[in-house]
């Protein structure tokens, strides 16, 4: 391979490597489904909407799957909490929309919402099975 190709191939590879996340997925604190649902809290036919449960419901799912779910933050970034988690897990149920067009509400890349949404689907039943499921 000539020398000057070679060397562009290696300079688009290393720059290739450098972003870890797309910018404005970096900025899920800002922009994500979480600052709809705190705004949602006030009006209780909008968040069931939203949801398809009540605030109570969620918050109590909420405390039940939260140790099944819940991620330490690193010190390369922070960790998606249980409460986004899960929101977008009940929001994808609900919807049955694409883990892509997920991706601009939740803020959330789609490799993490496809890694994130049966992981909490396996929390949800987990933790409801012996309560709210028949045994065969």
């Amino acid at each position: 391979m000539p020398y000057g190709l070679q060397e562009n191939f290696e300079t688009e590879e290393k720059n290739r490597r450098t972003k870890w996340s797309r910018e404005w997925l970096l900025k899920r604190s800002d922009y994500s489904h979480i600052r709809l649902l705190n705004e949602l809290r006030s009006e209780p036919d909008d968040w069931r909407n939203y949801l398809r449960m009540d605030v109570e419901t969620y918050m109590y799912l909420l405390n039940l799957v939260t140790p099944y779910i819940q991620k330490q933050d690193t010190c390369m970034r922070k960790a998606i909490s249980p409460h986004e988690r899960l929101s977008a897990t009940l929001r994808f149920l609900a919807t049955g929309r694409s883990y892509k067009d997920m991706e601009y509400t939740t803020i959330m890349s789609k490799q993490a919402l496809s890694e994130i949404i049966p992981d909490t689907c396996e929390a949800i039943y987990k933790v409801l099975k012996k309560n709210y499921l028949k045994n065969k």
